[in-house]
C-alpha cells in the first residue's frame, strides 16, 4: 500500500494538522508522499525531522513553545512568537525614503488646498451633510489628503520599500536551526515537496527533499517562502527571485502529485481550513485572520473537487481519496488554548476518517 498525504495551508488552524497525524501515527497509517503548503509545509517538514515514535507529539511541542503564545500574553499582544516586525528593513526603508527628492514631490497641492477650503465651506453650510459618511468623507479628502504632513507620513507609510508586516525568514536564527533540514534527505525519509509563488517569473515551483526533474532542494529559505502571504508577512527572495505563499494558488498542492507517483493507492487529504470557520469579525485581529483564511477556505474545497473531477474523468488514476473533515469550531488565534483545540479535533476527526476508511 503506497500512501500519499497532502496538508493544506490554514495558518493558526495547525492544531488540526497535528491531531489528526497523532490519530494516524497510532493506527499504524504511514505515508510515502507527503505533499505541502503553507503551514502544512511547517508541520509537515517538522513532523518528518523526527525519528518515528511519538512524531506528533514532538511535532506538538515544537509549534507549542516556537510559535504559539500562552494564552495570557496573548490575551493583550495577539501576535505569534515568530511574526517579528523586520526593524532592519523598517529602519532602512525609512531612511531611504527621508534621503530620496522624489518623497518631498507632490505634498503643497495650492489647486487642491483652495477646492478643499471650498469643499469644507459647502459642508459647514449644508446641514444635509452632517451626517457619519459625509463627515467622513470630508475629513479624509479635505482635511487629511490636502495636508502636506499626513501626505508625507502616510506616504511613507504605504510607498516606502517595506512589503509585510512581519518576516520570518532570518538566516542562522534559533528558530530556523530548531529545524534539522539535512535529516530530511536520509534515505528511511519519505518523499516531501512543498510548494512556493515565483512571483518574478508567474509560476508555481516545487521543493523537495530529494531534488530533481523539476523539483529545487528545501530549505529554511524555501520554506519561509512557501508562508510568506504578502502584507502578513513580507516576500523572500531565492536566487534573484522574489517568492510569496504557494497556497494562494495551489493550497492543498495537488500539483504533480500524480503526475509524479502514478503508483499511489491512496491520497488522504488534510484541508483544516472551511468556510464555515470565518465568522464576523469582533475586532482587527479576526478581521485580518478572516482575510487570509476565507480565500484558502474556498480555494482548497474548490481544489479537492477539481481534483476529484479530473481523475474520475480521465480515468488515469484508481486509487482511493480519504478526506480528513475540516471542523468548524476553531479560531485562528495563535494562542496555545487554539492550538490544543485543533490537536483534539483534528484527532477526532482523523479518528473519524479512519471509521469510513475501516
Amino acid at each position: 500500500m503506497k500512501r500519499a498525504i497532502t496538508l493544506a495551508g490554514g495558518g493558526p488552524a495547525a492544531g488540526l494538522h497535528i491531531g489528526a497525524l497523532k490519530r494516524l501515527e497510532e493506527a499504524n497509517i504511514n505515508f510515502d508522499v507527503w505533499a505541502l503548503s503553507c503551514i502544512g509545509a511547517w508541520v509537515g517538514i517538522v513532523y518528518n525531522q523526527f525519528e518515528k515514535g511519538h512524531q506528533a507529539d514532538r511535532t506538538y511541542e515544537f509549534f507549542r513553545n516556537g510559535v504559539f503564545r500562552d494564552d495570557v500574553s496573548y490575551s493583550r499582544f495577539p501576535i505569534n512568537t515568530v511574526f517579528g516586525p523586520d526593524w532592519g528593513t523598517i529602519g532602512k526603508a525609512a531612511m531611504e525614503f527621508f534621503l530620496d527628492p522624489r518623497s518631498y514631490q507632490n505634498l503643497w497641492l495650492p489647486d487642491k488646498v483652495m477646492k478643499s477650503a471650498q469643499e469644507t465651506l459647502n459642508f459647514l453650510d449644508d446641514r444635509s451633510k452632517w451626517n457619519e459618511g459625509d463627515a467622513n468623507n470630508w475629513i479624509l479628502n479635505h482635511v487629511m489628503a490636502v495636508n502636506p504632513f499626513v501626505r508625507f507620513w502616510t506616504s511613507m507609510m504605504y510607498l516606502s520599500n517595506v512589503d509585510g508586516l512581519s518576516r520570518i525568514y532570518y538566516p542562522g536564527s534559533s528558530f530556523l536551526n530548531a529545524i534539522d533540514f539535512r535529516c530530511l534527505s536520509e534515505k528511511d525519509k519519505p518523499f516531501i515537496f512543498h510548494n512556493a509563488w515565483n512571483l518574478s517569473k508567474q509560476k508555481l515551483e516545487l521543493f523537495s527533499n530529494h531534488p530533481g526533474d523539476g523539483y529545487r532542494p528545501i530549505t529554511a529559505q524555501t520554506l519561509c517562502a512557501c508562508s510568506a502571504l504578502p502584507f502578513v508577512e513580507g516576500t523572500v527572495d531565492i536566487d534573484g527571485d522574489t517568492y510569496c505563499e504557494g497556497a494562494l494558488i495551489d493550497t492543498v498542492n495537488f500539483w504533480r502529485l500524480l503526475e509524479d507517483n502514478k503508483d499511489l493507492d491512496e491520497i488522504w487529504v488534510s484541508r483544516i481550513v472551511d468556510a464555515t470557520q470565518v465568522k464576523a469579525p469582533k475586532n482587527l485581529t479576526e478581521a485580518l485572520g478572516n482575510l487570509c483564511m476565507l480565500f484558502a477556505a474556498t480555494v482548497g474545497e474548490d481544489d479537492i473537487k477539481l481534483f476529484k473531477h479530473h481523475v474520475r474523468e480521465e480515468g488515469k488514476w484508481h486509487g482511493r481519496i480519504i478526506e480528513i473533515k475540516v471542523d468548524a469550531n476553531i479560531n485562528f488565534d495563535w494562542s496555545h488554548a487554539n492550538l490544543d483545540n485543533g490537536w483534539d479535533r483534528g484527532y477526532h476527526a482523523a479518528g473519524e476518517a479512519l471509521k469510513n476508511y475501516s
